[in-house]
């Protein structure tokens, strides 16, 4: 027989409080939420249980504690790297190979693609656009490259009406790009990957979403063909926490 359900602790239950009241109130990054005092009188709780609240969802993203006396916590808009960071760590207690990320890929890629390229409007055409053209100007600047590909993806994800995809696509590459180490794979993997996003966005532009699919398709492939002729045991290799 299963025992009694532990109730949630105090702390998560608010932090859980203050996120719905951030999304309700239509709060942006950078929006301050309200001060302390406001707060506790608000939830009806003590200032540890408030600041325990606090250091949550600063660990998940959602706020950031900003110093000085206008300061304290503001909003923030999480990112795809806590999904990255949790998976990793999964990934690793199962003893999962770097490939099953990769089968993952395969799987998730492409349908994001095929999805946007059927579905894209005028605007997110050219913010992709855009975002393409970021990376080109980027191939040597590997944190710049990595955050506008991340930013083409939303942009496919929006297209695609499926945010979620985006997550884990992003937070998926995030686990292979960790995984390989080196300045020569930088500056090499960027212009392949590159090169095949330009691909992909021509065929959305001339309205074709199996080629677009087919060009991120190829870009796992070459990833592969690229791992296993520089490092043979990589994907092999479980995956190790990203952080």
């Amino acid at each position: 027989m299963a025992g009694p359900i532990r109730p949630q602790k105090t702390a998560l239950l608010v932090a859980q409080r203050i996120v719905a009241d951030i999304n309700r109130s239509g709060k942006r990054a950078g929006d301050r939420l309200p001060p302390e005092r406001e707060m506790l009188e608000t939830y009806q709780i003590g200032r540890a249980t408030l600041r325990e609240a606090l250091r949550l969802l600063e660990f998940q993203g959602v706020i950031s504690m900003r110093p000085g006396p206008k300061g304290g916590p503001a909003v923030e808009q999480p990112d795809s790297s806590l999904v990255g960071g949790a998976l990793s760590l999964l990934l690793q207690f199962a003893e999962a190979p770097l490939d099953s990320v990769v089968e993952s890929l395969r799987v998730l890629e492409p349908h994001m693609v095929r999805l946007a390229a059927e579905r894209i409007d005028e605007k997110q055409l050219n913010d992709l656009a855009a975002h393409l053209d970021s990376m080109g100007d980027s191939l040597d600047d590997q944190e710049r490259f990595l955050e506008e590909r991340a930013r083409s993806y939303e942009v496919l994800a929006e297209a695609a009406g499926n945010p979620l995809l985006s997550y884990l696509v992003d937070a998926l590459w995030s686990i292979l790009d960790h995984s390989v180490a080196g300045t020569d794979y930088l500056r090499s993997r960027c212009v392949d990957v590159h090169r095949l996003h330009v691909q992909m966005y021509e065929a959305i532009t001339r309205g074709n979403p199996r080629a677009a699919a087919a060009a991120m398709e190829k870009h796992i492939d070459e990833f592969v063909t690229f791992a296993q002729s520089r490092y043979p045991e990589l994907l092999n290799a479980s995956v190790e926490w990203t952080g």
